[in-house]
């Protein structure tokens, strides 16, 4: 099975700040590129954080005599409301991921991370683009017979060995139903578990009914 990349999804046209850029400068970038966040880099392209609306926006919260009144901020904020460049606001390190990367690789790391997107960066450490969590979801908009073709081909036809003719698979909006007979009752779960693996599948339902239970023990 072919696993898509993240090379696929990710943007490649990348809004970036350099180091020693202002405050101002910064919210400017964010608003006329309609983004919600920008990579902190090097002259080089390399990147050395992220700055998002989130780092940003201490420094509001600390105009007012409001907020003077709420409770004591940690000292991160106190640090961002008081930042003025963008190596004083950025995030860092940055969370970043290869552009070879599946997308199941990558969602796991945002995941983990807490994060909504990750910088993709080369074996330089060079920005080469940016995918957010939108982005991954992209691919639960697969066409449903390439789904289906992916499933009967490469997962039932070359991986299992399974007659096309002793299986039926229907895909409606990445959702699989599997319906027919297999030799082993053993091959069922093993079926299901690698049609879930396939990009853009949402469930799985299996109705498969087996020849020989060789579950049972001896």
């Amino acid at each position: 099975m072919r696993h898509r990349e993240v090379s696929e999804l990710m943007t490649r046209e990348v809004v970036t700040v350099p180091q020693n850029a202002a405050f101002k400068d910064i919210v400017r970038t964010l608003v006329e590129h309609q983004v919600s966040a920008v990579p902190v880099v090097d002259s080089a392209g390399h990147a050395f954080g992220l700055i998002s609306e989130g780092d940003l926006l201490p420094k509001s919260a600390a105009q007012g005599d409001y907020f003077r009144s709420l409770p004591e901020r940690e000292a991160w904020q106190e640090d961002k409301a008081a930042g003025l460049r963008a190596e004083e606001l950025m995030s860092a390190p940055p969370v970043c991921a290869r552009p070879d990367w599946t997308v199941a690789e990558a969602a796991r790391l945002m995941e983990a991370q807490g994060v909504k997107r990750l910088l993709i960066v080369d074996e330089t450490d060079t920005l080469v683009g940016i995918v957010s969590r939108r982005d991954l979801l992209r691919i639960f908009l697969r066409d449903d017979d390439a789904i289906r073709h992916e499933i009967t081909g490469d997962i039932l036809d070359r991986t299992l060995r399974q007659s096309s003719t002793a299986i039926t698979v229907d895909v409606t909006d990445g959702r699989v139903e599997l319906h027919g007979t297999v030799q082993f009752k053993s091959l069922i779960p093993v079926i299901e578990r690698l049609c879930r693996t396939v990009d853009g599948v949402v469930s799985v339902k299996e109705q498969l009914g087996f020849a020989v239970d060789d579950t049972l023990a001896p």
